[in-house]
């Protein structure tokens, strides 16, 4: 057997593998001789049938398994021996498979295209700036959090004049006839200069209006109709009120409380404020933590010197998913995916050279973070703590045990951005929850 690499750039090169007979010839007779010994064969005994038919039957097939096996492991043998890092898969260079004659042919060549890369250079000092934020948040903000609770969990009722905020439920016709739609129009995203309309109606009354210019936002959505309708809703319309809805906002009350909270958590208005100004501020920073890590990322990928053989990736990632995505949504995926191809890449390189390795009981207490989000966020967490230990197994071992490798790499980037930050130059700033959602969006 013989392999050479041909490289044909800084990040991409051919492996090319020639195979003679010595090669493949034992393990294609071993196999054939198991085939004999086991085949049950019309006018043979059980493994008495002649070595020499199980070839005329199963030769070829043998021989094609037994050397793509061989190329396979051949191959992956030789680039692990390699300095540079493979990227992707080798993708076999097929000119013209059915000029291999199976049948006849003694010596073959093979080749496969490989992308990889050979350095990766980034600088871990105080060089790299990066901020960390801490949101502060402001009393409004916390009495609007309050307000959408109350409205959450208060109490629908159906008053006979409506009000600001509340929803009128009606039918929307055009004055032509050709459109006609039942609906419930949140007042709150009626133009202010067409509140008036609807504010001090009653059931039975008819509203003349212009869907298009009274509804600000999510046109489409709030009426309930495809996006591509949209056209349809502009022009002279009637909307007759068929009922008010309203909510009224639930008490401060230990009922409420133990609502929000679970029993008897908090016993006080003043303590369920204070409590929800906790939560807020603690998700609010949980986003700012998950923003400047990224922001940190970006920083240390677009300092990095890491060559990627673009042409190959993209050929290999549409081999890879074919069926799944075409030539176009590769390309316009493709910065994405390279993006955290480097950082993959760099993340790999600093655990590797700072021993850096993420141990069994991380994963575990991971996990447990992931499930008591979740199940905060159903409002079942304190229920689910005695159970806890069962659902990390069954999470860590479900889908064919990928979870946990993945939860794997999330520990050690976990580690390794920890890492970073002690290298970097990190500053910390507090910042409004406004400022911050500012920052985000743009």
């Amino acid at each position: 057997m013989e392999i050479s690499l041909d490289k044909q750039s800084a990040n991409q090169a051919s492996v090319k593998i020639k195979l003679n007979e010595a090669d493949y010839q034992p393990k294609v007779e071993a196999k054939l001789k198991d085939y004999a010994r086991k085949a049950n064969i019309k006018g043979f005994r059980p493994g008495k049938a002649p070595v020499s038919m199980i070839k005329k039957m199963y030769g070829t097939s043998v021989l094609v398994d037994e050397i793509n096996e061989l190329l396979s492991s051949s191959l992956n043998t030789y680039l692990k021996e390699q300095t540079f890092k493979i990227l992707g898969d080798p993708l076999p260079m097929i000119e013209d498979a059915d000029a291999i004659d199976w049948k006849n042919q003694k010596e073959f060549e093979f080749q496969y295209k490989i992308g990889f890369v050979e350095n990766i250079e980034f600088k871990l000092d105080e060089s790299l700036n990066a901020t960390s934020y801490k949101i502060e948040m402001s009393d409004s903000e916390v009495e609007e959090a309050i307000t959408n609770l109350r409205s959450q969990y208060g109490k629908m009722t159906n008053p006979e004049v409506s009000e600001e905020n509340d929803f009128l439920y009606g039918d929307l016709k055009s004055e032509d006839g050709e459109f006609e739609k039942t609906f419930s129009l949140p007042l709150s995203k009626v133009e202010k200069k067409s509140l008036k309309k609807f504010v001090g109606v009653k059931k039975g009354d008819v509203i003349e209006l212009d869907p298009s210019k009274v509804i600000k936002e999510e046109l489409a959505e709030t009426v309930g109709v495809e996006e591509d309708e949209i056209e349809k809703l502009s022009g002279k319309f009637t909307f007759t009120v068929q009922n008010i809805n309203r909510t009224e906002l639930a008490d401060f009350d230990q009922e409420f409380f133990d609502k929000l909270f679970g029993p008897n958590q908090v016993e006080s208005e003043e303590a369920m404020r204070e409590k929800v100004r906790e939560i807020i501020s603690e998700n609010y920073n949980k986003e700012a933590i998950v923003y400047s890590d990224e922001q940190l990322k970006d920083k240390l990928i677009d300092s990095a010197e890491i060559d990627l053989p673009e042409e190959f990736l993209k050929e290999w990632l549409l081999k890879a998913n074919e069926g799944k995505v075409t030539a176009e949504q590769v390309e316009k995926e493709y910065p994405i995916y390279a993006k955290q191809l480097k950082w993959t890449l760099i993340s790999n390189k600093v655990a590797q050279d700072n021993e850096i390795k993420p141990e069994h009981e991380d994963v575990i207490e991971k996990t447990k973070e992931m499930i008591r989000e979740q199940f905060a966020s159903s409002g079942m967490g304190a229920q689910m703590e005695d159970s806890m230990d069962m659902f990390v197994d069954n999470y860590l071992q479900g889908n064919e045990g990928q979870n946990y490798m993945q939860m794997m790499t999330s520990v050690q980037n976990d580690k390794v951005l920890g890492f970073v930050k002690e290298k970097a130059n990190v500053k910390e700033e507090s910042i409004s929850a406004d400022k911050f959602k500012e920052l985000v969006e743009n």
